[in-house]
């Protein structure tokens, strides 16, 4: 599947219109679902090799991937096996059972992590996830995303150092939509 092809499946997939409260707690009239897309197996093999690539040209010393939870899981799992690096889930809080970790998977802190992530609106979660990885003295640099909506995420972890790059952004996915409701003749 090449990147137009995957561009398409992501909206054919995961665009649903309609009135959403985002995890920022903004409002918008369409929502890009994860899950939608990232669960059809074609879909999710593509952006497994387009983010390994993507890893590799951005971050090619980095020892492991990382991701937050939940929906960055997949393909964080399905970049490993593309790149063949081993990756870290960085939960929202530490878990109150067993290993109590907030940072599931082996690690050795002062190793660089690439940390993927699905959509990006306010960069808050992908936020969150970096100062965890980094107090546990792993270093970030960089993540990668599927789509950044376009609404703050790229500065928000500029303010953390960290560069943020997106295989698509929602104006380009947004496009394809509006191309779609032309009337053709």
């Amino acid at each position: 599947m090449n990147d137009e092809q995957l561009r398409r499946a992501l909206v054919e997939h995961g665009y649903i219109e309609g009135d959403f409260v985002l995890r920022s707690g903004r409002r918008s009239r369409y929502y890009l679902d994860k899950f939608r897309f990232e669960t059809q197996p074609d879909v999710l093999e593509a952006l497994g090799r387009r983010l390994a690539k993507a890893v590799e040209a951005l971050e090619p010393d980095a020892a492991r991937l990382a991701c937050p939870v939940l929906g960055a899981v997949v393909l964080a799992a399905s970049t490993s096996i593309a790149s063949r690096l081993p990756f870290v889930i960085v939960r929202d809080k530490a878990k109150e059972y067993g290993t109590a970790n907030q940072i599931e998977g082996a690690f050795e802190p002062g190793e660089r992590v690439c940390v993927i992530e699905d959509v990006v609106t306010s960069g808050g979660a992908l936020s969150e996830a970096v100062v965890v990885l980094r107090e546990a003295g792993l270093e970030c640099r960089t993540a990668i995303c599927v789509v950044d909506r376009e609404e703050g995420g790229v500065d928000a972890l500029a303010r953390l150092g960290v560069r943020l790059e997106p295989l698509f952004v929602a104006s380009s996915l947004l496009e394809l939509r509006k191309d779609a409701a032309k009337p053709h003749g």
